[in-house]
């Protein structure tokens, strides 16, 4: 059984998940309060706006408090959880006490605010790499002064962890991170939240004349909220009121009644990632779409030889993006994205391919790298594999951004045509409706043809609508005559 004096409390925060994420919803816990963990082990999985993660916990030691409920939004460097590292499972009552009351101050002040002095100790570092934290021993951090006397963490250690966690944080009379005697100066200021920085920009807070409490002076949230408090406690005015929720808890705003007969959805998670992507794009993007109906009968006949020859089977999906990259290749306007700081188009000259999946969590857009690269037995195991993952909820953020092109089938809808909004910032999206039997006129005469109908949705300041008509012709050419394609490969 180990001492309480051998046992010392770690804090676990969420860590920034990549690719620009400030927070994510806690969909499953896969521990609980008294389980023994280990390093590196899965303890809590979450919803971010691009995909489920498992996130593991960098230290070994008891669970001793867990901080929001399942259905919680927390953002990035908010408490998961309490971790007593040299601790054992509690087997009777006086062991779990010990525990408790080792980890209740930490539970504590993580109700009031990310620490800045958490990381792994002693050794107990993790050698798994989740952006936020990394694989060696935390370096020493400055502690904040607490006031001479009991606090209450330590009315609290008594109690056990889960009313520690659940505590409202200790009320202090100054910042943690107040604000210092003199501006920063011209250099950078060490925030890394865009949500920090909208905190402080709609409360008219100077950003430079705080010191941060987080590592090598990281401006938290909480140093903003407490330094408006601060301000407000000194009679300075404050451009807007400034609520004080528990900042490890995402506060939704309060929902409108619900009149009879209604029902209502929160946008969040990735249906609310797909709202503001597509909001976006319909508000900054002059878009325009042309469309050609071509007869797919010679492709369907190609991929139908291609697959009795022996061999992995190739998907249409796989040669129809492989037309897609031979015409960005002829017309690179559309693999682009416009800087609209700088006013500039920026051709790029690698095609990630993103092609739309509908899943049970939502439409999602997984990417191919370096899809140009690629042949079609290559893409058509790429398609598989991304979209199995997708299905299964478990796209990384990386496999879910950096597109420059998406390629929509929303056939498979059973559906002939679209007008698809672009997914931002990307400059175009190709659409393809579903092969069905028509009338076609071929070679002079009236026949049965495999016609589809091809869309084109562009961004009208990256090229003119003869670009555009190029690109979308050029690909119902190698649609009707696959040969054409023999030119570029």
């Amino acid at each position: 059984m180990a001492r309480a004096s051998d046992m010392h409390s770690l804090e676990f925060k969420l860590p920034d998940l990549g690719e620009g994420l400030t927070e994510a919803e806690i969909v499953r816990w896969l521990v609980e309060v008294g389980d023994l963990v280990v390093v590196d082990q899965p303890v809590v999985e979450v919803e971010t706006a691009k995909a489920m993660v498992e996130v593991p916990c960098p230290y070994g030691g008891v669970v001793t408090a867990r901080f929001g409920e399942e259905g919680t939004e927390l953002p990035v460097g908010a408490p998961l959880l309490t971790v007593a590292v040299g601790a054992t499972p509690a087997t009777d009552g006086t062991e779990a006490g010990g525990a408790r009351e080792a980890a209740a101050p930490t539970a504590t002040d993580a109700g009031a605010s990310p620490r800045p002095d958490t990381g792994p100790a002693r050794g107990e570092a993790s050698g798994n790499v989740l952006v936020g934290y990394g694989t060696g021993a935390a370096p020493a951090r400055r502690r904040r002064l607490r006031p001479a006397g009991p606090t209450p963490a330590a009315a609290l250690a008594s109690v056990g962890p889960d009313a520690a966690a659940t505590a409202p944080g200790p009320d202090r009379t100054a910042p943690a991170s107040g604000l210092t005697n003199g501006h920063r100066g011209d250099g950078p200021v060490p925030v890394i939240s865009p949500l920090v920085r909208r905190l402080a920009r709609e409360n008219g807070l100077d950003l430079r004349e705080l010191t941060g409490s987080g590592p090598d002076g990281l401006i938290l949230r909480a140093d903003v909220e407490y330094a408006l408090r601060a301000a407000a406690a000194q009679g300075r005015p404050a451009t807007s009121t400034l609520t004080e929720p528990r900042p490890e808890a995402v506060t939704a705003p309060a929902s409108a009644p619900t009149a009879p007969g209604e029902t209502r959805l929160p946008l969040k998670g990735v249906r609310g990632a797909v709202a503001d992507k597509l909001s976006r794009s319909r508000r900054e993007i002059p878009d325009a779409t042309c469309w050609v109906d071509a007869d797919a009968t010679e492709l369907m006949r190609a991929r139908a030889a291609m697959n009795a020859s022996g061999g992995p089977k190739i998907s249409l999906l796989a040669l129809l993006a492989r037309i897609c990259t031979a015409a960005l290749a002829r017309f690179p306007e559309l693999n682009s994205t416009v800087d609209t700081a700088a006013r500039e188009v920026v051709q790029l000259d690698r095609v990630h391919l993103g092609f739309a999946a509908q899943t049970g969590r939502g439409l999602v857009v997984p990417v191919v790298r370096d899809a140009h690269t690629r042949d079609a037995e290559s893409l058509t195991a790429e398609f598989a594999r991304l979209t199995e993952a997708a299905h299964a909820g478990a796209l990384t953020p990386a496999e879910l951004t950096g597109g420059t092109f998406t390629l929509n089938n929303y056939g498979v809808f059973g559906v002939d045509g679209s007008t698809p909004i672009i997914n931002h910032p990307e400059a175009a999206m190709l659409g393809v409706g579903r092969i069905v039997p028509k009338p076609w006129v071929h070679e002079g005469e009236l026949a049965v043809r495999q016609v589809v109908q091809l869309s084109l949705t562009f961004d009208h300041r990256v090229c003119d609508g003869g670009t555009a008509g190029g690109f979308l012709r050029y690909v119902a050419d190698c649609v009707e005559q696959p040969a054409v394609l023999l030119r570029t490969l």
